[in-house]
């Protein structure tokens, strides 16, 4: 079982449960999923760095990334219908509790200047969205072996219903906010 599903049902359930007066425990917010995604900007098109990327982005959420594909063309940016733009990927139970542990005692913390997360970074439904400018601050990048440093977009879905709640259940988890 995955650290931070065992810190969630044994510490922040309760607190959810006892800050917002749940009436049950089905009913106190949790993590639904977490979805990362890399665009490649110019270099879409180019198999061989829509390949690399696929192949980093699976190193990083250690599950299988797939390959995004433009759903129409767009001549100003040189992009045709089905042309692959970037990668994404969905992880779910356990893995998204590993990623998550990962991605706040490991990459944030590597972070150059890193003051903390932007606690308005909520949607209005209880998601948080976050980007990482470089993704060479996963440990599972070796940085002599990359060519290019990319950035990613990590969303965190949860069951919220506002956005006081999903941030006191990522504040439960650790998540650095800023002040």
């Amino acid at each position: 079982m995955a650290r931070l599903k065992e810190v969630y049902a044994k510490e922040i359930r309760p607190n959810l449960t006892k800050r917002f007066g749940y009436p049950n425990s089905m009913a106190v917010p949790r993590i639904d999923k977490i979805v990362i995604n890399m665009g490649l900007g110019q270099t879409g098109g180019d198999t061989k760095k829509v390949d690399v990327a696929v192949r980093e982005l699976s190193m990083i959420a250690g599950q299988k990334a797939v390959a995004t594909r433009a759903k129409k063309a767009i001549a100003n940016f040189k992009i045709r219908e089905n042309l692959a733009i970037g990668a994404k990927v969905t992880l779910r139970r356990d893995r998204m509790y590993e990623f998550l542990d990962r991605l706040i005692n490991i990459a944030l913390p590597r972070v150059r200047d890193f003051r903390g997360l932007s606690p308005k970074s909520f949607d209005g439904r209880g998601n948080f969205a976050l980007g990482i400018k470089e993704h060479i601050v996963f440990p599972e990048i070796d940085f002599d072996k990359i060519e290019t440093v990319r950035g990613m977009d990590i969303i965190v879905v949860t069951t919220a219903r506002t956005d006081d709640e999903a941030r006191e259940l990522l504040r439960g988890f650790g998540m650095p906010f800023a002040a």
